[in-house]
């Protein structure tokens, strides 16, 4: 079996048995979130969650990021101006991607050519 480049006493059926379960396993899983959703799409409570969930999301990250700042090249400065001009850029314009990719634009120039 050294022309498959397998390790010593590993066989073809060895990774087949292996590698197979595992393709049928992300398979269903994948599959799965569309299938629920059938499901609990009239669901109050997914609605709920459906709404509020993206907010929360995005305040844990912001929070865990201006922690992870403090020792970080530009400090919490650098940071804080970011994240207004990210709020301030996504009150103007109302597009996510926009403010995403503003908001980092900004923190790179701030660390890399201000501070």
């Amino acid at each position: 079996m050294s022309e498959f480049g397998l390790p010593e006493g590993v066989t073809l059926l060895n990774v087949a048995a292996v590698l197979i379960p595992i393709a049928i396993i992300t398979l269903l899983l994948r599959i799965f979130p569309f299938a629920a959703m059938k499901r609990v799409n009239s669901n109050q409570l997914m609605g709920v969650l459906g709404r509020t969930m993206p907010v929360g999301v995005m305040v844990v990250l912001v929070i865990y990021t201006l922690f992870g700042q403090v020792s970080a090249p530009g400090g919490v400065g650098a940071s804080l101006i970011a994240v207004a001009f990210t709020a301030l850029l996504h009150w103007l314009k109302g597009s996510a991607g926009l403010s995403i990719v503003g908001g980092t634009l900004a923190y790179m120039f701030l660390v890399n050519v201000v501070f």
